[in-house]
């Protein structure tokens, strides 16, 4: 079954294409796990199984991998490294003890190596930095060195040095001479021991007093100084040439911390953190971080980190604070897209459970002896959309499964029927995302959609008070219907929580309560609906305090309609205005295109917020833009910047269209209200 702290849980992240995934490959190549070393260009890598990952040559999704090197299981989690595909990179940070930050030596530091750098420092996980392909031609060593130094501390030191032709490297940790065209061997081996020792008051005045630190001393310390962030090793490897690989693994099997000796994982109930023992024996908690379905099978597949207990074949699962227990099946190990039986999943450990169908990324999986959630990091918000409809009548069903499946797989992909205006809409990361995500909807589903852009959700409010009246009175043979309703109106703060602040405020019996939930029925009906434009309405208040009802024709139907009326004739009479979504962006730029990108999101009514200048010559502007202005801005930003620039957006709220905008809109909405087809 193993032993926890024999286990090492590891997670590759880096930007796109810097070599990861061909790095778990030579990783499992060099220990014996496979017999062939595939590449991405071959499509016959461990990890990139999926056939749209083996068409565009990146990961989309995570994938896990294990092997056993120097008495240690390491389980490798693969990324993807575009942003556009961070959703899985994200959900599975938590799970692993040490990051492995991959640096591809021809490129630098990019966009999406900062920001997972940056969430494994929030998270205080130990890293290490892997600079990849130390071969490439014409690199600045000395620049790309003082830059990850500037963009991720100090603390960041050589544990090893490419030789003199990049053959083999050398080690910084026992080694103290040697010549390097990268930097002294000396020199970072003096900086590595004292970076250690910082993690230790005894062996920090041992050396001060003039002992000499020896590499069995350092050893011992190392895994304290990767927790306490007093080290970032920097290794260099060629994944392609399997050079350095050997050394990776050496250091992750003696440096890096075991499941045991991590920091505690917790669970959050109510306002209790409950810490989890990383013991076999402890109560049973596992995280799902992965969901995924078998490309050939169509399998349910989940990935589940142990961070307590030992699940077994035959341990009665519970699924978060459900009641009613699972069977888990088989615990499988997963090797890409291959699985093997083994007889338990322990603490420290990731399997896969097969065919489970209700479990979701995200879940609690426990024997029933706990209860909370983990608290994860939370994904961006999918911000790029497209209108989808099928291409084929008929395949509306269809479409649904297989939108459930692919939202099930991807955290960054939601799919959400819009009852303004009645679109069923994909939103996602970006253009790349949603197009790679068309893809597999037509290969696993056997599903073609067309596609157009989506019509921004704007919504409606009010701007001034007033008061409306209506009264609905129907007389058709036997008895008929009455209501009369008089309510008030008026702005409540913006963006508001819940839109709508209804208060019922009936004196005397005018309207008896039983009518207070269909009159206010009524007023909801305009609130999804509008006057405007068409759109849902936010940041309102109203009032019912007056009107009649009839003892024998009042009905709920006669006052859901009056109050509907009253509510139309309230709000028609209070400056009805259209709010529109302003995002927040965040905009990736070499310097050099500073001034046309600020100059460009003025021009689309952005706000620049800030800015920062990152390493490399590279910059950040943060702006907030209206969304309707950046539904394209990935192919004008590639344009602008030679396809150096990089974006993100998340919504930030809602405020005031323009009048001239306005205008542009409610016409567009009464011409197409006044088409035949509509």
């Amino acid at each position: 079954m193993g032993n926890t702290n024999d286990i090492r849980n590891i997670i590759l992240l880096g930007h796109g294409s810097c070599g990861k995934t061909s790095l778990a490959e030579s990783m499992l190549h060099q220990t014996g796990a496979i017999n062939r070393l595939g590449t991405v260009e071959e499509k016959s890598t461990v990890c990139d199984y999926y056939d749209e990952e083996k068409d565009h040559q990146h990961s989309i999704q995570s994938a896990i991998a294990h092997t056993d090197h120097a008495g240690k299981v390491i389980n490798i989690i693969d990324t993807p490294g575009y942003p556009d595909f961070s959703g899985p990179a994200i959900k599975a940070i938590p799970v692993a003890e040490t990051a492995v930050i991959v640096i591809s030596a021809s490129a630098g530091i990019e966009t999406n190596t900062r920001k997972l750098f940056a969430l494994a420092t929030e998270l205080n996980m130990p890293r290490i930095i892997v600079i990849n392909k130390m071969d490439a031609d014409n690199v600045d060593y000395e620049e790309l060195i003082n830059n990850i130094r500037e963009t991720f501390g100090q603390q960041c030191k050589f544990a090893n040095l490419p030789n003199a032709d990049k053959s083999a490297v050398i080690d910084c940790v026992e080694n103290s001479s040697g010549d390097s065209p990268v930097g002294d061997v000396a020199t970072a081996h003096t900086d590595l021991v004292e970076s250690v020792i910082e993690a230790d008051d005894n062996l920090m005045e041992a050396y001060l007093g003039g002992e000499e630190i020896t590499a069995d001393k350092i050893a011992d310390v190392f895994v304290e100084a990767l927790k306490a962030g007093t080290i970032t090793p920097i290794v260099f490897t060629n994944a392609r040439k399997e050079i350095g690989t050997t050394e990776l693994l050496d250091i992750i099997a003696k440096y890096t911390p075991s499941p045991a000796q991590a920091n505690t994982a917790k669970l959050l109930d109510g306002e209790n953190l409950i810490e989890l023992k990383a013991d076999p024996d402890a109560p049973l908690a596992g995280l799902v971080f992965r969901v995924g379905f078998d490309p050939k099978s169509h399998m349910k597949q989940s990935a589940i980190r142990i961070f307590s207990g030992t699940l077994k074949s035959d341990t009665n699962l519970i699924r978060n604070d459900e009641r009613k227990g699972l069977r888990p099946g088989h615990i499988l190990k997963s090797q890409g897209n291959e699985t093997k039986e083994v007889d338990a999943g322990i603490a420290g450990d990731i399997i896969t459970l097969a065919k489970v169908e209700e479990l979701k990324m995200g879940d609690l999986i426990h024997d029933g002896k706990l209860k909370g959630v983990f608290q994860v990091p939370k994904t961006p918000e999918p911000m790029f959309s497209l209108a989808i409809e099928p291409a084929t009548r008929g395949d509306e069903q269809k479409i649904g499964t297989a939108l459930d499946k692919l939202t099930e797989e991807d955290p960054c992909f939601k799919a959400t029927h819009n009852a303004q205006t009645k679109e069923l809409v994909i939103s996602g990361m970006g253009e790349l995302h949603l197009r790679v995500t068309l893809e597999k909807m037509e290969k696993h589903f056997n599903l073609v959609v067309n596609t157009k852009q989506p019509k921004i959700p704007y919504r409606e409010t009010i701007a001034g008070k007033a008061e409306g009246h209506y009264r609905h009175k129907k007389q058709s043979g036997g008895s008929g219907q009455f209501g009369e309703v008089y309510l008030r109106v008026e702005p409540a703060g913006r963006n508001s929580d819940p839109p709508l602040q209804f208060s019922w405020d009936i004196f005397g019996g005018s309207i008896p309560g039983q009518f207070e939930a269909p009159i206010a029925k009524g007023i909801s009906d305009v609130m999804a609906s509008g006057v405007v434009a068409g759109f849902s309405m936010q940041d309102v208040k109203v009032s019912v305090y007056d009107g009649k009802h009839h003892p024998v024709d009042s009905k709920e139907v006669a006052f859901r309609s009056a109050g509907k009326g009253a509510f139309i004739d309230a709000l028609k009479k209070a400056k009805p205005v259209l709010l529109e979504p302003i995002v927040n962006i965040e905009v990736t730029i070499p310097t050099d295109n500073m001034g046309d990108i600020t100059g460009d999101l003025a021009s689309k009514r952005g706000r620049v917020q800030g800015q920062d200048m990152l390493a490399g010559n590279m910059m950040v502007i943060k702006a907030r833009v209206p969304l309707a202005e950046v539904t394209q801005y990935n192919s004008q930003l590639k344009s602008v910047t030679g396809g150096q620039g990089s974006y993100s957006m998340t919504l930030s709220h809602y405020e005031l269209v323009p009048p001239n905008v306005q205008a542009q809109i409610v016409e567009a909405y009464k011409k197409a209200k006044e088409a035949p087809d509509s």
